[in-house]
């Protein structure tokens, strides 16, 4: 009986397990490895962060979906593959040996060597994170209730990719409440602050839809400051300059005890770990999203490149690429197994993208047109929703789903 061992249980990977399950019915022996319990609805995490759900209500175990039959789950941390002798080392287990690897492993935040920002910019890429976020955010506001200082209301999200522009305006959505917190205190008095290096805001949209978006920002309460390179963090500052500011000018500065990093995306440093040939910790993957000179091994979500047809870059890692990778992973591998003709070469259809701001409001482009505003921000529930059916069906998308379409 094949072995087929899953490292990662988010979209990528737990979407494989579901569907090698129902495709090879206790054909084959699979094994899931994951250093969480549960699975997370990554793109959800502004809400925990914002204080609007706890962990639970964007999560479920493993166990509610996988069948004990053929799939064995193993709470762990992976450190490092050993593709030469196909096994997969474990911080606290035995090595696991594998006839078929599938890497889901995800992705960390780097700090571009800036100053202070690894001891002072708060990274996001889990739930830990998150929770963490908000609750630095949470003793910021009692903070400034017992002291009355001003920096504790400031806060500084550095990075303005999507998710951090959905983190940003989450938080200013939620000032009334942090306002409270504080003391009863005018929720306007509460500054967010969003930098990115970039000229262009969320280059994904064309003009006149990246105009409406960041109107919207604006209006909710976030100000974006960019192009801007930020030179460094402190315990109680970030300092940083415009594009256009002559180089040997002082360095601008925003008083804020709360700085949330989402900058330096990569892929899990496992992958250079174990020796692949790799850049930024993603493998650039053959036609079949295998790892070249190493048919056994798929490389998705996060840990893959796949390049845009006609195009010197690769598609962005999103939740909706790592499960477009996820079906067809699950299809050649089965077909492999099965010994069947293996499937086309892989190709993505990007369906679009949706920027929520705030809990109802979004700017979206899909299949060829822009969306906006309540229909948008329907639009990206319902995207939430159906990547819970992927990967965890009826049961789970009606226990964590989000229904509050006209809320």
């Amino acid at each position: 009986m094949k072995k087929i061992v899953v490292v990662g249980g988010g979209y990528a990977g737990l979407k494989s397990v579901v569907l090698l399950q129902k495709k090879l019915k206790e054909k084959v022996e699979i094994v899931l490895v994951d250093h969480n319990s549960y699975h997370y609805e990554t793109t959800r995490l502004p809400e925990i962060i914002a204080g609007e759900k706890s962990y639970t209500k964007i999560s479920y175990p493993f166990a509610d979906v996988l069948n004990d039959k053929m799939t064995k789950f193993i709470q762990d941390e992976v450190t490092l593959i050993d593709y030469e002798n196909k096994k997969v080392k474990l911080a606290n287990h035995d090595d696991f040996s594998y006839d078929y690897l599938i890497l889901g492993l995800g992705f960390v935040l780097g700090t571009f060597g800036i100053e202070g920002a690894e001891e002072f910019g708060m990274p996001m890429h889990s739930v830990d994170t998150a929770l963490a976020i908000r609750d630095h955010i949470y003793a910021q506001m009692k903070h400034y209730r017992d002291t009355k200082d001003p920096k504790a209301l400031n806060i500084v999200m550095c990075g303005g990719g999507f998710q951090a522009i959905e983190i940003s305006t989450a938080i200013a959505e939620n000032r009334p409440r942090f306002a409270k917190m504080a003391g009863g205190i005018d929720p306007n008095e509460i500054k967010v602050y969003a930098f990115d290096g970039s000229p262009r805001l969320l280059p994904m949209f064309d003009e006149n839809q990246t105009k409406y978006a960041l109107e919207l920002i604006k209006n909710i309460g976030v100000e974006i400051i960019n192009p801007a390179k930020i030179q460094k963090l402190t315990a109680d500052a970030i300092y940083y300059k415009m594009n256009d500011d002559d180089e040997n000018a002082e360095a601008r500065k925003i008083e804020a005890n709360t700085k949330i990093w989402m900058m330096g995306f990569s892929g899990s440093p496992v992958i250079a770990k174990s020796g692949f040939d790799q850049r930024r910790g993603r493998i650039m993957v053959d036609d079949h999203l295998t790892v070249p000179g190493h048919e056994e091994i798929y490389s998705l979500g996060d840990v893959s490149s796949v390049m845009v047809p006609g195009k010197k870059w690769p598609w962005p890692n999103t939740a909706q690429l790592a499960l477009s990778m996820a079906d067809y992973a699950a299809e050649d591998l089965t077909a492999r197994i099965k010994g069947k003709n293996r499937p086309a070469k892989y190709t993505y259809k990007d369906l679009g993208v949706v920027v929520a701001v705030g809990d109802n409001h979004a700017a979206a482009y899909a299949l060829g047109h822009n969306y906006r505003g309540r229909l948008a921000s329907i639009m990206k529930k319902m995207i939430v929703d159906k990547s819970l059916m992927e990967t965890g069906g009826i049961k789970e998308t009606m226990a964590v789903g989000r229904f509050d379409l006209y809320h």
